[in-house]
């Protein structure tokens, strides 16, 4: 196709563009709308379609234009020319020939200018390149209501707090030589009337590349194909699924790994692997503007997101490693811990068996290790930092709502005005008419009311079922811990010597409870698996509207999956295991045939504890390993099939055909996996105070390699406008005010922090102890209740244990009266101390102080609001910068449109003096 020499396609080949047609957004798009011909359905025998010219290769493979080297490539399009096909369906060829040759007419009837290429690699191969002319660019500039510059920011740059540490903070910024900071402007949504009050210097780079695609995508997405049975069928994206195009994306600008020959081009691929994704620039900061420059406001935001989030997790992680360090460091001090190691003391208390028939008795110091290791998780650091983890979610929330707002501003999406078209599969299925209840006017629908309430009742249904599942897993673990656990018991040495190093670190407790967490692990992986493809189909089956609608409904229904798949197994370790177990004379049995499982004498805290490890962990290497070998496995398999053509050169829009598709959904994933983590690090903190430490590792790598992917596996991304990270912030929301309460109950019964404090302020002295003084000492012995073996019903007795000896009683982990008591086995003074002190910790962590005179207020609830007060979503200098364009805007656009009108007013006036003057002059005369 010649180019014209104007650039542009002549106004005989794009009729919406003529000046009567341009007065208006609404008038614009019913211009484009009827770029199609009326008798659509009879538009495959049209032989006046506008094709395409095809041009050879010009030999310049980092070019980024046209054969004429004047027209920017601003999208691709690929398809594979049936005529080439080794297995040719003739019908079905022609079909989806003659479909793209009505929507390449259409295209260049819209205004579009295309060039088509045959592939250097792969004959059957075309490549349709797309150029947007200037007049195009306005149109839709316009239309898309897209914020364009108006003048250079004038405001004066305040100077950091921290300018004294310049030099420190200099190493960790990217440097401005290499990549250059962007210059600001004051903008405003885009005006063709107004076009001399923008700030327009040079017509090729006012609209920047990821602008011109993100325009180019949005009349793709509008032009028809096809009308059959009055349902009109359109866009790109059907266009791909269907088969008649192979892919279509914009262009990387460069090569990765070096520069571009072209000396015009950026290069900011290159400077984004170079500066961004490289592991050596692993400590710099992201070049957060240049990333939103490249890929759009959607994916800057999300690294914004990312970034923000891993650099408040480095003030966690210090936290909570202080409060690991302080329980390591003292955990030889610990009184409880030394009693259970102790010979006289843990090696003479004969433990009940904690399961019928095949479990031993066995005593308590062969729990020696697992004691040591709960003193470092069960401290008073763990009380101080779970409540510190309650501010600190509430600090990154307000300060990210803060930061928000000024990348909002930066990236001109304060008012986002852009109207969200619908989805070509909600548009191919609007078979229905209904009258608009605003409108009055029939409208097509893909499915009337009744319709659409079986398939909401079917999709909940569905959803519902999968939780049961996840649930039935969850029981099915627990079986698997009942029934392993005797195993363990049988086999396992049941005295302790202090010399093997199995006997001594592989109990029956940690050994049960290593194993049903990796097996969790598995099922949770595999569940996951599987119900990413179930949410995707039964989302498709409710069709939503928009995209966005169709990512907030699978939003809400992976996360509640995942919430339920992720935590469920920890919710039942910390809440339920060893909470309804009665005694040993009476114990609790799961379907009437398990007997519920049982605590290690420390408490469920440590099994929390490797819970946590092992999930939160296995989940954050296998992740990285699957984003990274996935990507590169998929390109390398497709370099060697086309190894045998290897020296040929290849343009720049045959190597990025050759990299990976994104996907629509591919961010989705990454703000899944890194909210699940969120809720790990928020959630259950006060078991596992080193969990901020690993997701803040996790993360940083997590940046770099999501950096990789996109910069060298993928393909460039479509730009997206994003004022905000969407429906991940009130999930996020609703995590910080669950982690609060889940923090406050791990505390209170699952942590044996309640109980030692009620032993050492109460029951160590008189009148309930023996001890002149405060203590710890004897608060094991305290701990354990006493039980006849006699006692025991038919299906435990005849436990073996070769060295019962005298011993007639044995100890369980409860506060009862002993054998013999008036209210034997029932709950003693203690227990109910402990429980109204756990309660009276609930109460205190729950319930405001009387000093904020607010009555069933949270104290950490209280602070929350007090931080969003002290601290607001938008800064002074934000609020004064949006203030200034909105100024400037008024001024600049306004004030100038009414000097004009005022000046044509005035012009006006003049003329009808004179033509009145000259009416009455003869009749004077």
């Amino acid at each position: 196709m010649l180019p014209h020499p104007s650039g542009d396609v002549p106004a005989s080949r794009r009729p919406f563009l003529t000046p009567h047609t341009l007065h208006s957004s609404s008038r614009v798009l019913e211009n484009l709308e009827q770029t199609v011909v009326s008798s659509f359905g009879t538009l495959e025998s049209q032989p006046d379609f506008q094709t395409p010219e095809f041009e050879e290769f010009n030999g310049k493979p980092d070019s980024l234009f046209f054969n004429d080297g004047q027209r920017r490539i601003d999208f691709v399009l690929v398809y594979e020319d049936e005529s080439r096909k080794e297995t040719n369906k003739k019908g079905s060829n022609e079909k989806q020939r003659r479909k793209r040759r009505a929507y390449e007419s259409n295209l260049i009837c819209g205004g579009l200018q295309l060039e088509a290429t045959r592939s250097i690699l792969d004959d059957k191969l075309v490549f349709v390149k797309v150029h947007a002319p200037w007049e195009v660019l306005c149109t839709y500039a316009e239309i898309m209501h897209i914020k364009l510059p108006l003048k250079p920011n004038d405001l004066k740059t305040r100077t950091s707090a921290f300018g004294n540490f310049s030099w420190f903070t200099k190493v960790l910024q990217v440097d401005e030589s290499i990549i250059k900071p962007e210059q600001e402007f004051f903008t405003a949504p885009f005006e063709k009337n107004r076009m001399n009050d923008f700030y327009i210097q040079d017509r090729d780079t006012f609209f920047n590349p990821a602008t011109r695609s993100r325009i180019v995508y949005f009349i793709l997405c509008r032009i028809k194909y096809q009308v059959r049975d009055n349902v009109k069928k359109f866009g790109i994206n059907k266009l791909v699924s269907s088969g008649i195009y192979k892919a279509a994306f914009p262009l990387h600008d460069c090569n990765f790994s070096h520069k571009s020959e072209d000396l015009s081009c950026p290069n900011e691929r290159y400077l984004l692997y170079r500066e961004w994704a490289h592991p050596r620039s692993i400590y710099k900061k992201q070049p957060l503007d240049l990333i939103r420059k490249y890929y759009g406001e959607k994916i800057g935001i999300y690294f914004a997101w990312l970034g923000y989030y891993t650099q408040m997790l480095l003030l966690a992680a210090v936290v909570g490693v202080a409060c690991f360090l302080y329980g390591y460091v003292n955990q030889n001090n610990c009184t409880w811990s030394k009693e259970v190691c102790h010979p006289d003391i843990g090696g003479k208390i004969i433990m009940c068996p904690q399961c019928d028939r095949l479990c031993p008795f066995w005593k308590l110091n062969i729990t020696c290790e697992s004691s040591k290791k709960l003193c470092i998780f069960d401290s008073f650091g763990t009380l101080v930092f779970a409540v510190f983890m309650g501010v600190w979610v509430t600090l990154f929330l307000e300060f990210w709502k803060r930061r928000q707002a000024e990348l909002e501003y930066e990236w001109d999406t304060v008012e986002l005005q852009q109207e969200e078209q619908a989805r070509p599969e909600y548009e191919a299925r609007c078979t229905h008419v209904v009258i608009n209840e605003i409108t009055q006017e029939e409208e097509r629908v893909p499915f009337t009311t009744w319709g659409k309430c079986i398939r909401i009742t079917l999709c909940a249904s569905a959803v519902l079922f999968w939780i049961l599942l996840i649930i039935a897993s969850v029981i099915g673990i627990i079986v698997y811990r009942l029934s392993v656990f005797i195993v363990f018991s049988a086999k396992l040495p049941k005295n302790f010597n202090g010399t093997d190093p199995i006997q001594k670190y592989l109990t029956p407790q940690t050994a049960t409870s290593i194993t049903a967490s990796l097996i969790s692990f598995i099922i949770i992986m595999i569940l996951n698996t599987i119900y990413e493809k179930v949410a995707i189909m039964i989302t498709n089956f409710e069709l939503p509207r928009t995209q966005t609608d169709y990512e907030n409904s699978l939003t809400m229904k992976m996360f509640l999956f995942q919430f339920v798949n992720y935590y469920s197994s920890c919710f039942y370790i910390a809440f339920f295991k060893g909470k309804f177990v009665g005694y040993p004379g009476d114990p609790v049995y799961w379907l009437g045939k398990y007997r519920n499982e049982e605590c290690d004498p420390g408490g469920c805290l440590l099994e929390l504890t490797t819970q946590l490890t092992i999930i939160m962990g296995g989940k954050a290497i296998w992740n990285n390993i699957q984003e990274v070998l996935l990507p590169w496995v998929k390109n390398l398999i497709g370099r060697c099939r086309t190894v045998s053509r290897a020296e040929k050169i290849a343009p720049r829009w045959e190597q990025d055909y050759h990299l990976q598709p994104m996907g629509k959904l591919g961010l989705f994933y990454e703000y899944l996996e890194m909210i699940i983590q969120f809720g790990f690090v928020t959630l259950f903190v006060a078991s596992f105070p080193l969990a901020p430490l690993l997701a803040l590792v996790n993360n940083i790598l997590e940046i770099r390699v999501d950096a990789w992917k996109m910069t060298t596996q993928y393909r460039r991304m479509v730009p997206e406008k994003a004022q905000d990270i969407g429906a991940w912030q009130p999930i996020m929301q609703g995590i910080a005010i669950l982690a609060v309460v889940t923090n406050a109950m791990i505390i209170a019964f699952t942590s044996d922090m309640i109980p030692r404090l009620v032993y050492y302020w109460s029951f160590s002295v008189p009148p309930y102890g023996d001890h002149t003084h405060y203590t710890m000492e004897g608060y094991i012995n305290n701990t354990l209740s006493y039980f006849n073996i006699a006692d025991f019903k038919n299906r435990s007795k005849g436990n073996p244990y070769s060295g019962l000896e005298k011993h007639t009683t044995c100890r369980y982990r409860d506060f009862r009266y002993p054998p013999g008591h008036p209210q034997e086995y029932k709950h003693n003074i203690y227990y109910w101390h402990v429980i109204a002190a756990k309660l009276a910790f609930i109460i205190v962590m729950e319930v405001g102080d009387v000093y904020f005179e607010i009555v069933d207020k949270h104290i950490i609830y209280s602070v929350k609001f007090f931080i969003s007060y002290a601290i607001p979503d938008v800064s002074k200098s934000t609020k004064s910068k949006i203030k200034r364009e909105k100024y400037l805007t008024q001024k600049l656009l306004h004030e100038n449109h009414l000097k004009d009108v005022t000046k044509n007013m005035g012009v006006i006036a003049e003329r009808m003096v004179e033509v009145v003057d000259n009416n009455l002059r003869p009749k004077l005369e």
